[in-house]
This record gives C-alpha cells, structure tokens and sequence, in this order.
C-alpha cells in the first residue's frame, strides 16, 4: 500500500459516506470486508475519522482478529498517524492485549506522548491476564492516579494467580482508600474465598455483599455459593440459593456439585431432579459424586442416560465414569466407553488416558494397560506415568515400575511428589529394599524434593514388609518432623503382616491416640490381645469400639457375570441367588476339607 504522503489532499467530502458503508458492513457482520477496503481508502487519500478507526479497533479487539487489527493499524501510519493520538493508542492497546499479541501493545504503550487513566489500566489488564504479576505490580506502582479499576484488576490478578494473601491485603487497602467499590471489586475476593476454603472469610465476604447491595448479581451470588460449597457449608448454601431470585444453571450446577463433593448424593440428586435446564457441567458433577463416593453402578446408569438424552459429555464425564468402571472392576463397561471414544475419534487428554491404563490395571488386563500408554503419542504429562508406574506396582512388577521410571527420567522428565510414592510403593511390594532405599536417598540429592510423611509412611512400609524393623526405627528416629497417623498405619500394617506384637501394641495405642475415629488400630488391638490370650483386653477394646461408634469398613467383592456386576460382603445374605452362591461355597469347603485330610496332601 502507497504512503499517504503530506502532498495529498485529504478528500474529507467522501468522508461521511465512506463512514456510513463502512458502519454498515460491520453491523452486517461483515468486519473483515470492512477493513479490507482500508487500503483503497488510503491510495485515494481518504483519512477515517478517529472515532471511526477506534470502533474498528473495538470490533477486532472483540473477536480476537489480531490480523484485521494490524490491518487497521498499518491504515494508521500509511496515512500520516505514526503516532496515534491517546484515544486510538488505547484502543490498539486494548486491540493486542485481546488478541494475545501483548509486545505490540507494549509497544504502543511506550511510544504514547499523553497517557491517561485508561491507558495505565489497559496495561495493567494485559499484564494481569497473561499472569504477569511482578511486571503488572511494577506498573501498579508508578501510577500517579488509581481508580476502582486499578485496585479490581490487582486484586483478581493476584487471587487468579494463587497469591492469596496478597489478593487480600490489596483488598482491604482498597477498601480503606474509600473511593467506593463496584460488583468487580468482590470478584477477586470471592476467588480467594474459593481457593483458600476458609468458611469465616466466606461469611465476611458474604456480609459485605449484602451491605453492598449486589447480592442480586448472579455472578457473584453463584460465587459465593461456591465459596460455601468449597467450605463444605452446604447450609449457608442452601439458604442463599433459595434466596436467590433468578437462579441459572451455574447456580443449580454448584449446588448440586457441592452436595456430590460432600458424598451427600441424595440431596445432590433430589436438586439435580429439580433443575430447570441440565447442561453437560451438571451432569458430569453429579456422575463424578457418585464416582467418587463408591458408588460406581449409579454413575455408569446416570451416563446411559445422559447419552440416551443426547448432552454431549467431555473429558471429565469420560475420566469420571472410566473411574467408576474401575471401582467396580466392571470391565465391559469401560470397554465400551473406550470404544465410543474410538468410533468417534474422540482426542483424550492425559487424565482420560490415566484412567483407561488405571480401568484396564484394576480389572486385571495390564497389558492393555500398557498398550494404551505406549499408543499414548504425546507423553510429556507426569501424570500419565505415574499412573502407569502406579499400574505395574498395583500387579508386582516392581523391576518393570523401576525400568519405567528410569526411562521417564532417561526423557527428561521431572518426577513429582506422587511419583516417588508410587515407586517406592512398587519397590514395597515386590520386596525391592535396595533400590527403594536408593531411590528414597535421591528424592532431595537428585530430583530436589523434599520427603514428605506419605513417603516416610512409603519407607516404612518398605522395610517393615521385608523384616527391617531395625532399620524401621532408624528411620523413624531420623525424620526432620514428627510422625503422624500416616506413619502409624503403615506401622499397623507391617506388624500385622509379620505378627510383631510387641511394637503392633504400643503402635495401635498411639493410632488410637491419634485417629481415635480409625477403625483400623482397634482392631489391630484386638487381634494382638486375643494372640496373646488376653481376651479380656478383646472385650475391653470392643466396648470401646461400641461406645465410640466406630464399625470396621467392610470388604467387598465383585464379579462380572454376563454383562452384569454383582458385589458381595462377608456373610451377605441380600442376593437374590444366595442359596445358589452358599450352596456352591459349601461344597468348595468340603472338597477342600477331603483334600485337607487326603494322605498325600502337604501342609
């Protein structure tokens, strides 16, 4: 495009038309044909009022098209406004930080000869939306003037990015300036509320909403819904909610969402039967509740009908019912929802992957498992090996966990936290002591992370299961801090494993010191007691049981009989088959017990 020299006449007659067609075709939905005749205007000599070229600016700005905007931009210095006047280096300022390209807008920023307020918080926008928070507080601090939009954008920026205590003392700074507030100014408080899941902080927030008068936002009610819900609240919650008088589905989805968190599926469901319009987000909270809770079979009929009501399910629907697949080991169930993945070139991310390689591990196929994980093409998420790492430990293959974790450190990657407690469970359960005290020593001096009390407990376990028990208190003197219930349970554990009465006792009464709800040490108790004959001890630690109303987690059985899943307890007398079932179990005891007393039977 020709530069639009000082010599030419600028046709200002045209103007006014060129402005209206120009308008027009933008209404119309039209921008990129709009400003694809900026050029033309510009070999006729033709210059766009400012208002005019700041509305375009706006346009691009707001669907993102960072190519119409350089566009517009190239328009402005072709014909003689290399630099733009404050209104249109805003408006180009606001244009780059919409669409990403945030060098350009601090380029614009630089070259300003007047900036005023607005130009300072555009800035101060881009800065905070891209996360940049020392280069956004630098800024913050050589403004000479600040307004409510200053002090909003430092106080989300800083709760968005997880610098809570931050976010709030930049709150409560702002809110002593005195120069009054606006629904935004509660948004960055909320966010804290939400993430730090402090209940108190929720009420405050909540009251001083209400003396705000904007608990009629919806925005912000369904904010401080989620606070309370995150604090497990769900009473405050609730009244809020039915305070509310428009509630949309963001508000009905983080109540029921809060309920399943909580493993109150009932009052999750009944809110769930009651809600106006569903979307996908509602549907998968619900589904993941019952996922999470244990109650898989609920989970996987609630997604059949999903799908049957055609709402389209996303990488969290698939992880969550994958996961329910596996807590009931329902192997055809997570086939199928691995094949519809296929059928519809559905693309997993990490976490949908990590649960197929968990499914297949848990219902005993870990070679498919593993094939999953080797047709995974992009495996630079942690995740995705530590759950396969997880799989091979779950099945004994501790020298394969092992190999898999040196070739992950072999690519470069850095193992996390929850790595090293999956191999040296690996190495626990395949009695590798060696290696997993080799590969304790390198959590700090190789891969600089600090051993937390669940890989202690790891250690612990690892050289209780193989007898070490010297070494056992060695370790357990050395730890930087003290043990806690982590620490006695897989204590508990080994003891029970190698019959260790002496060290089991001592142990389960610091437990029951400890986690006197844990079913775990009192029973542990009383099987050290009745070994020893001492069953008045037994009684005396049942009675205690009894009057600190604490059960023992009953086991559960499944399997998979022609497509349907059936799971059983001990003594379980609520099958419909269950004279079949005991009738079968009675003759397998006898012919063990003719195999038992057979002559040529060994111990």
């Amino acid at each position: 495009m020709p530069s639009f020299s000082k010599s030419q006449s600028i046709r200002t007659k045209q103007t006014p038309c060129v402005v209206k067609s120009l308008l027009n075709l933008v209404s119309s939905g039209q921008l990129y044909q709009a400003i694809s005749s900026l050029h033309l205007l510009s070999r006729r000599g033709i210059r766009l009022p400012a208002q005019t070229l700041a509305y375009l600016l706006q346009q691009c700005a707001n669907s993102k098209s960072l190519k119409l905007g350089k566009w517009v931009h190239l328009y402005l210095k072709l014909t003689g406004m290399k630099r733009p006047n404050t209104l249109l280096a805003n408006n180009l300022i606001n244009m780059y930080s919409n669409c990403g390209d945030f060098d350009s807008a601090c380029k614009v920023f630089d070259k300003m000869s007047v900036r005023n307020l607005y130009s300072w918080n555009n800035m101060l926008s881009g800065y905070a939306k891209l996360g940049k928070i020392k280069p956004a507080r630098k800024l913050f601090d050589q403004m000479t003037e600040r307004d409510v939009v200053s002090w909003n954008t430092m106080v989300i920026a800083y709760a968005q990015s997880g610098f809570c205590e931050e976010a709030l003392r930049f709150y409560r700074d702002f809110r002593e300036l005195g120069i009054g507030y606006n629904a935004y100014s509660f948004a960055g408080l909320l966010k804290v509320c939400v993430k730090i899941k402090e209940l108190e902080l929720s009420r405050q927030a909540h009251g001083q909403v209400l003396v705000a008068g904007f608990l009629s936002n919806l925005v912000i009610s369904s904010s401080i819904l989620d606070a309370y819900a995150k604090c497990s609240e769900m009473g405050g919650a609730r009244r809020l909610f039915y305070e509310m008088i428009v509630r949309d589905v963001l508000a009905w989805t983080t109540m029921v969402s809060g309920y399943a968190q909580l493993g109150d599926m009932e009052a999750a469901k009944e809110l769930f039967d009651l809600m106006p319009n569903k979307n996908p987000v509602s549907w998968t909270s619900l589904i993941a509740g019952y996922a999470r809770h244990g109650l898989g079979h609920e989970a996987l009929e609630l997604f059949t009908m999903m799908m049957e009501l055609h709402y389209r399910p996303d990488q969290f629907t698939f992880s969550s019912c994958i996961c329910a697949c596996a807590s009931i080991a329902s192997l055809n169930h997570g086939k199928q929802i691995h094949g519809y993945l296929i059928r519809t070139n559905f693309r997993p991310n990490t976490i949908v992957v990590s649960s197929l390689i968990d499914m297949y591990s848990k219902c005993g196929w870990l070679n498919i498992g593993r094939l999953v994980f080797d047709l995974m093409g992009d495996k630079r998420d942690v995740v995705l090996w530590n759950t396969m790492i997880s799989a091979l430990a779950q099945h004994g293959r501790g020298e394969e966990a092992i190999q898999m974790f040196n070739d992950m450190i072999g690519l470069s990657m850095k193992p996390d936290g929850i790595t090293m407690v999956v191999i040296l469970n690996a190495c626990s359960h395949s009695g590798l002591v060696h290696e997993g005290l080799r590969i304790f020593d390198s959590m700090t001096s190789c891969h600089g992370i600090v051993p937390s009390q669940e890989h202690y407990a790891c250690l612990i376990d690892l050289l209780g299961r193989s007898g070490h028990f010297d070494k056992l208190i060695n370790q357990l003197e050395k730890m930087p801090c003290k043990p806690n219930d982590q620490i006695w349970n897989a204590l508990v554990g080994v003891c029970r494993i190698h019959g260790n009465i002496e060290l089991g006792s001592k142990v389960a009464e610091k437990l029951i010191e400890l986690k006197p709800q844990s079913s775990a040490a009192y029973v542990l108790l009383s099987s050290i007691y009745g070994a020893l004959g001492r069953w008045e001890l037994v009684e005396k630690v049942r009675h205690l049981m009894n009057e600190r109303q604490i059960r023992k987690e009953r086991a559960l059985s499944w399997i998979e009989i022609e497509n349907k899943v059936h799971s059983f307890t001990v003594t379980d007398r609520l099958h419909p088959l269950k004279e079949v079932i005991y009738l079968v179990l009675e003759q397998l005891a006898g012919h063990m017990e003719e195999e038992v007393s057979s002559p040529n039977c060994e111990r």
